[in-house]
């Protein structure tokens, strides 16, 4: 790979007034992200692809053991060069920059640790190569991009000087299983990977067939051979091999919430949660009888109001034009009073494919690329589930017409699609962007934004707004809860399904989403939101009616995705010493 410095191209605008010229201090403290960036991009090149280096769109990981131990050590000399940095530079920002980045290489660190420590490495091969070669295949991307899409497929089925990827994972794996003390990944969740392999191939396939590239034929027929021997090996080596017990070792569910952003004890966040919990839920039956009066609803239990919102549901032709006119009324409401500055283009919004869903069954957004950015957006990504799917396996809960305001107002605007364009339109140090990108530091902003829309939406669109409150509130209780064996499986069903009032799909999804997915990540985003609004509480208690909330918002976005401590001091410091 090539050894340049990737410069960033984001137009590199002031967050913070400083004594010194705003560009200087981007400028350092870029000078030092591009450093570690172009280091990862030689172990990642996924990862740098999709924030924008295309130097390495035509390369693909190598996760042999060798290779991973290069990148620790990598790891290592960059902490020590970045702790020698910090005996020298003098501006604040600078500063909290490099110790974003020292703590992003010691989280990855300990996980490297943790992980050779206590569990087998099962790799998910057929969703890492539908990642990697599907980010490139999107519509926005350039043709030179598109292009290369073909090579990096080459690449993951062995043609690029390296074993296919699935010979990598499968000797990673055997090579582990010589080590007793290792336990395996949760038989559920191997199974649900391999049960969706076709999905994803297929899928693979199609964007290949829609942008005529033809040239990946041979590979696309020689990478299925390889995803059908990878599926048989793993039924037969890793399902035998797999656990029924799901909780992790406590020191890697620790260190899991740690990354994520989550700072405090779980058992705090518990004790939290379950408070904000019964509150919003109270909220939501003081509201119900509002909502069964306009819509003449023979109960007003707000459990059996949430019933009848769902079954006026949309027809999925109609699912992508409804939330675009949703999308619109919200920036009308966001204009009318004064929340936030907005973007003068419009947002990207579209549906899931089939093999989209199946590789990430919630709604998301899709950061665009911050380097070297010529236009792409990021992208609302709404899935409703698979629409051929019926019965429990179907979901009710995104594809009604109450649901769309606040699920946009989180993905959409002023949520993250704001929180990124806001990013890439007025500039923040790559810092900021990369290795603050944790999820308490993402998703606060985006709960934040729907507690902000809540107050001008319909009354029946308050009241999902209010069950999606409640999810989160459920999810911090019951992450750690059942992670520490305080709860069961069951109970987390039943509360979801009859208290949150979710389909049996999604249940089943937040579950996996605790005990398997992304153990640890569900409570970030009620974390985030009150870290959050502390800092609200304190800015509004100390300006009383010199509050300015549109003038408080915009500067909350532009300072990036730092933690909520150097938000709090970015706050303290710059936007109230300002009055």
């Amino acid at each position: 790979m090539s050894a340049k410095i990737f410069t960033s191209v984001i137009p590199l605008l002031a967050l913070l007034p400083l004594t010194s010229s705003a560009s200087s201090w981007v400028d350092v403290s870029n000078q030092y992200t591009n450093k570690q960036i172009q280091i990862a991009s030689q172990f990642q090149p996924e990862m740098a692809s999709s924030i924008g280096i295309t130097e390495v769109d035509t390369q693909c990981s190598n996760i042999t053991a060798a290779q991973n131990k290069k990148f620790i050590a990598s790891l290592k000399s960059s902490k020590k060069r970045l702790q020698q940095a910090l005996k020298t530079e003098t501006l604040m920002p600078v500063r909290q920059d490099l110790n974003i980045i020292i703590d992003d290489i010691d989280q990855a660190i300990a996980t490297d640790y943790l992980d050779n420590k206590y569990m087998l490495p099962w790799v998910d091969v057929p969703l890492i190569i539908f990642s990697g070669v599907s980010a490139l295949l999107d519509e926005q991307m350039p043709n030179a991009r598109k292009q290369a899409a073909m090579a990096r497929l080459a690449c993951y089925v062995g043609k690029a000087g390296q074993p296919a990827l699935t010979e990598q994972a499968k000797n990673l794996f055997e090579t582990a299983l010589t080590n007793k003390n290792l336990i395996g990944p949760t038989k559920e969740e191997v199974s649900q990977a391999l049960a969706r392999t076709d999905t994803l191939i297929n899928g693979l396939q199609q964007l290949f067939d829609d942008n005529k590239f033809s040239k990946a034929d041979d590979n696309m027929l020689l990478l299925k051979k390889q995803i059908e021997d990878y599926r048989q090996w793993a039924e037969k080596t890793v399902i035998p091999n797999t656990r029924d017990d799901f909780r992790l070792p406590p020191e890697i569910y620790a260190l899991k919430l740690k990354t994520v952003g989550i700072d405090i004890a779980p058992e705090l966040l518990i004790e939290r949660a379950k408070a904000s919990y019964m509150i919003t839920k109270a909220n939501m039956q003081a509201l119900a009888p509002l909502v069964a009066k306009k819509f003449d609803l023979p109960s007003d239990d707000y459990r059996d109001v949430i019933k009848e919102l769902k079954k006026v549901s949309l027809a999925n032709e109609k699912i992508e034009p409804y939330y675009h006119e949703i999308n619109k009324k919200l920036e009308h409401m966001i204009s009318e009073h004064h929340v936030v500055d907005l973007p003068k283009r419009d947002m990207l919004m579209r549906l899931a494919t089939e093999a989209e869903a199946a590789g990430s069954p919630a709604p998301h957004m899709v950061p665009p690329p911050f380097i070297g950015n010529t236009g792409e957006q990021g992208q609302f990504i709404l899935t409703t589930g698979n629409p051929a799917l019926s019965g429990d396996a179907a979901y009710d809960d995104f594809n009604f017409n109450a649901v769309a305001y606040t699920l946009s107002a989180h993905e959409g605007r002023p949520g993250h699609e704001l929180q990124f364009s806001v990013m890439l339109e007025q500039g923040v140090s790559l810092a900021r962007v990369y290795y603050a990108f944790n999820s308490v530091n993402v998703e606060g902003w985006a709960l934040y934004a729907e507690a902000e829309m809540l107050p001008y939406l319909p009354i029946e669109a308050q009241l999902i707004a209010l069950q999606h409150r409640l999810l989160r509130n459920a999810r911090a209780m019951l992450d750690p809860m059942l992670n520490l064996g305080l709860t069961s499986k069951d109970n987390a069903y039943t509360l979801l399904r009859n208290e949150v009032v979710l389909s049996k799909a999604a249940t089943k999804q937040e579950v996996d989403r605790y005990t398997m997915r992304m153990p640890g990540q569900a409570g970030s985003y009620f974390y985030g939101l009150t870290k959050l609004l502390e800092i609200r509480a304190e800015v509004e208690i100390a300006l009383g009616d010199k509050f300015d909330r549109l003038a408080f918002n915009n500067f909350v976005l532009k300072q990036g995705l730092i933690p909520p401590k150097l938000m709090a001091e970015a706050v303290n410091k710059h936007f109230l010493a300002k009055d």
